[in-house]
């Protein structure tokens, strides 16, 4: 049976390239690399053309990416919230400070396709930041041809060994198929609990947006932190009024600004209120006792009609990033 899927590969391996490109690009997890290898290695058989192979994986990239970048563009950080929910890699969400969008604007997406949880987030991202088309096909084209271009090219020059690896998996038979069959189970299963153990990981008890404008009204004027990432701040101006401007590097810059008797709120748009967690158990850590992540975080604050400002906020609101 395994020699009957190679023979069906050589044979539509244009259009299974294509597929397979398109949906890893689109957001499922089943890798492409792969069977761009594999089609590399056909090519230098001349079972394939290596032009053909190359032309379709770039196309399958630029349509996928095209479509994330015009949701991001036309949508904006809804979006973002969007891959964060259903993505095997929240985490990805949370670390988005540290991947610096606002100052590599298109160029990251020349290194996007080779950072995992990276690929399926840059186009929205980019596009969500106002990056106009033609620079946006631009770079992700050429970030695209590189990453199609390694994967086809390790298996022209390696194709004598990928040939070996072919010819066992067609005498191995079914037990091959059931092989890798299990090993992209185990790759989904690996991801699914990554995301169970960071989800159960941030447990902690949550503040409300009605306890926080109590608090607020009642003029017990808790500190209250925005810790998205400067990124999604270009994406989203919204911020609650007065509140730190922040990101998961700040964490000793706030310790400088804010007393350890303080009560903080900390808040993010992060699905499960992910960011805000990670900075809320960091502060914990330094001393401070009394500090909460918002539950349901800005869009809560803001869906329940509490005053919201548009602008990022002064200079001297911003806890800059520590040195």
């Amino acid at each position: 049976m395994a020699h009957h899927i190679i023979e069906l590969i050589a044979q539509y391996g244009l259009l299974l390239v294509f597929l397979n490109v398109l949906v890893e690009q689109a957001g499922v997890p089943v890798p492409a690399v792969p069977t761009m290898i594999v089609a590399g290695a056909l090519a230098s058989m001349e079972r394939l053309p290596l032009t053909g192979v190359i032309a379709v994986a770039l196309l399958a990239c630029l349509m996928a990416d095209y479509a994330w970048y015009a949701a991001g563009r036309y949508f904006g950080g809804g979006v973002m919230r969007t891959l964060c929910r259903i993505s095997l890699s929240p985490d990805s969400c949370v670390k988005q400070s540290e991947l610096r969008f606002q100052r590599w604007r298109g160029g990251v997406l020349l290194l996007a396709k080779f950072v995992p949880g990276l690929s399926t987030v840059a186009p929205p991202l980019v596009g969500a930041m106002g990056l106009r088309t033609a620079p946006f096909i631009l770079f992700d084209g050429l970030g695209s041809l590189m990453w199609v271009g390694m994967a086809v090219s390790l298996g022209y020059v390696f194709a004598n060994q990928i040939d070996a690896v072919l010819l066992a998996l067609a005498n191995a038979g079914s037990v091959a198929l059931m092989l890798i069959g299990s090993l992209l189970a185990l790759y989904i299963l690996v991801k699914w609990w990554q995301r169970h153990r960071l989800l159960r990981a941030l447990r902690m008890a949550r503040i409300t947006v009605q306890e926080l404008n109590d608090a607020v009204t009642q003029g017990h004027n808790p500190a209250i932190v925005d810790v998205r990432s400067e990124a999604a701040r270009l994406m989203d101006a919204r911020i609650i009024p007065g509140a730190l401007l922040a990101d998961v590097n700040s964490v000793d810059r706030i310790v400088e600004v804010v007393p350890l008797d303080t009560e903080l709120v900390v808040y993010c748009t992060c699905p499960n209120e992910a960011s805000a967690a990670v900075v809320a158990k960091a502060l914990m850590s330094r001393g401070y006792k009394r500090v909460r992540p918002l539950l349901g975080g800005l869009d809560a604050w803001d869906a329940a009609g509490y005053p919201v400002h548009r602008t990022p906020g002064t200079e001297e609101d911003v806890v800059p990033h520590a040195a």
